[in-house]
């Protein structure tokens, strides 16, 4: 209850001076790691039924679920870095261990002398063999990237002096690394608000004639100064922005040009309507949004009606699909029964929504992807788990008789799904932005 306090306080603190110090920001990320080592990882590591699990990484090349657990201080693992994690289910005790020189944070302990036990590997084999555990993992997957974080090289050295009686109980960590890094705590909650504040708030002043200037300024300008912005505020991006125009007399683009090969640098006109995707990285979590802004004309007050009914399409396809997610229902299974019940209204959605957290594009179930309506095998498979984040990514394609042309309503916002159900991080985009305000 202290900590959650003291992150009241803290963030309390955020909304006024924006962004936290490097030194703030530490305490935050070791805060967080605390609770998520002794409290959260023994009710994944029961759920999953590891009682052991092993990462190894080297410099450099890091397992990118290993590099989540590192303190503020460590920006990379150091020399070979072995981590492992017992849980004693009976006694409700969980041992963070690092077969290194080093202790790793003070979280984790270092259990290793070097001089009493030169072999590293050797090291490891004693501990495994002192807790005989019944299950261990190790991060192996073939159908989650993030997941699959051992290198051959440290594999096959750890299974070659593996005493042979362990080598059945090695299995992929999968269900576990995946739990790690998508579960969310009541501490990252309280922090997710405020990253996604501050996502929209940027969003709000690059959607402003404080950056666009009808006429004059280019698709690529804006892009550039959501860039610039986030490294002005001590910020990372976690993906380049983009920024693209639909306006009247131009052909509605398939979505390879859409996602990947929009034009770079279209002037921006009165009429148009302009779109962003933006992320970014704070505090080791990742936003991800998209936001639609309409250009006023001269006389215009508020955006044409056929472009707000629009609007509202997209909005009514987030409703369908967030209305379907239910703990233990796949991704394949929510994306199928939403874009059923879409077309069913008659409307034209596209779904393809990821996992949101540690990583942009993180792991967990995916609800589809945009070359994939009809599912995805594997990671799409995966069940819906409560405490976690999504960002809710998805179109409609709505017919425009004004414009004599096909529009996309393409909205992306982070949602988390709990014990009380759907409910979005820091609310969501009901209405186009207008360039310039006028309410």
């Amino acid at each position: 209850m202290k900590q959650i306090i003291f992150f009241v306080v803290l963030f309390s603190y955020t909304l006024q001076a924006q962004i936290l110090t490097e030194k703030e920001r530490a305490t935050v990320i070791d805060m967080v790691l605390e609770d998520r080592f002794n409290n959260l990882l023994p009710q994944l590591m029961d759920r999953t039924g590891f009682d052991m699990w092993i990462l190894i990484s080297r410099e450099y090349n890091e397992d990118p679920v290993l590099k989540t657990m590192l303190p503020s201080t460590w920006l990379n693992a150091r020399r070979r870095t072995i981590l492992v994690f017992y849980r004693d289910k009976a006694k409700n005790t969980i041992e963070k261990l690092a077969v290194a020189r080093y202790n790793v944070g003070k979280n984790i302990d270092s259990a290793w002398d070097k001089d009493k036990q030169p072999d590293q590997w050797k090291a490891l084999i004693d501990i495994i063999s002192e807790r005989d555990p019944q299950k261990i993992g190790i991060n192996h997957s073939k159908n989650f990237g993030i997941l699959d974080g051992i290198v051959k090289t440290d594999y096959d050295e750890f299974i070659e002096v593996l005493p042979k009686e362990y080598h059945a109980k090695v299995t992929s960590a999968e269900k576990l690394a995946i739990a790690w890094i998508e579960t969310r705590t009541e501490q990252e909650m309280e922090m997710y608000k405020e990253l996604v504040r501050i996502t929209h708030n940027i969003i709000e002043e690059a959607f402003s004639t404080s950056v666009i200037q009808p006429g004059t300024t280019t698709t690529d300008d804006v892009v550039w100064w959501l860039r610039q912005k986030v490294i002005d505020m001590g910020l990372k991006t976690w993906f380049h922005p983009t920024v693209d125009i639909q306006r009247s007399g131009e052909m509605l683009q398939n979505h390879i040009v859409s996602f990947s090969d929009r034009p770079k640098d279209k002037v921006i006109r009165p009429g148009d309507l302009i779109h962003c995707d933006f992320g970014i990285s704070y505090l080791r979590l990742n936003t991800d949004c998209q936001q639609h802004a309409y250009i006023l004309k001269n006389e215009e007050i508020t955006p044409p009606d056929f472009l707000v009914k629009a609007f509202a399409d997209g909005n009514r396809v987030q409703d369908i699909f967030t209305s379907n997610f239910e703990t233990g229902k796949t991704g394949n299974e929510i994306l199928l029964k939403s874009l059923a019940q879409g077309r069913e209204e008659e409307l034209r959605p596209s779904i393809y929504t990821h996992p949101l957290g540690l990583y942009g594009h993180s792991a967990g179930p995916t609800i589809g992807m945009w070359d994939a309506q009809q599912g995805v095998q594997g990671a799409g498979d995966y069940p819906l788990y409560e405490n976690t984040v999504y960002a809710i990514e998805l179109n409609t394609t709505v017919t425009i008789p004004e414009w004599k042309k096909d529009i996309r309503v393409m909205l992306e916002e982070a949602g988390f799904w709990g014990a009380s159900g759907f409910k979005y991080v820091n609310d969501r985009q009901t209405e186009l932005i207008t360039i310039p305000k006028r309410k």
